[in-house]
């Protein structure tokens, strides 16, 4: 997939549960010349999730449409009939504004990304300190059954096994921490 590029990237990928939100969140408040890459996606939006602040709630036809148009940089199913993209056009918006696209997105889809952009982005794999953990944490989400919380995880195990792809690896045991090290990487990145 070409993409004229125009500006650069950063990534934020991460097995689900292990922070990348909450990363991207810091992200985007201490930093005004970041700014984020809105994912279309096929499922329903959860209760405090905002059309076209968190993702764009296209369903899964208008996804399978737009995939068909080439209106994507990359798409992934995820899951069955759960698709998520990046659209052209959110990047394109983004760089006319000068600033620097961030993006909250799956492994397979931040490798993509990464393997699109290349040098322009800088891609960074949050990970749990322990499968435990990751559990604890999707559980106290509140937002799946335990089934889907069981193919998370499943999901996980082999996500982690992905992380060295990544420019970077940040363990996300203490949050503080790890927004730390992350904050350093993005300030490098972008002075270049």
């Amino acid at each position: 997939m070409k993409v004229d590029l125009e500006g650069k990237c950063i990534i934020v990928s991460a097995p689900s549960g292990a922070g990348k939100t909450t990363v991207v969140r810091s992200l985007l408040q201490d930093f005004p010349m970041l700014s984020f890459s809105v994912s279309a996606c096929s499922r329903e939006p959860r209760s405090n999730e905002i059309e076209g602040k968190d993702y764009y709630f296209v369903g899964v036809e208008r996804f399978k449409k737009l995939i068909s148009e080439e209106a994507f940089v990359e798409w992934e199913e995820v899951y069955k009939d759960t698709f998520y993209g990046t659209l052209k056009e959110e990047l394109y918006r983004i760089w006319a504004q000068n600033k620097v696209a961030v993006f909250d997105v799956d492994v397979e889809g931040g490798l993509k990304l990464k393997e699109i952009f290349s040098a322009s982005a800088l891609s960074i794999f949050i990970q749990p300190p322990n499968m435990r953990t990751l559990e604890e944490r999707l559980i106290s989400r509140n937002t799946e059954s335990a089934e889907k919380i069981s193919i998370r995880i499943k999901k996980a195990k082999i996500e982690l096994t992905k992380a060295s792809a990544f420019d970077v690896v940040v363990v996300n045991e203490d949050l503080a921490t790890a927004l730390n090290e992350v904050k350093n990487h993005v300030l490098n990145f972008t002075a270049k």
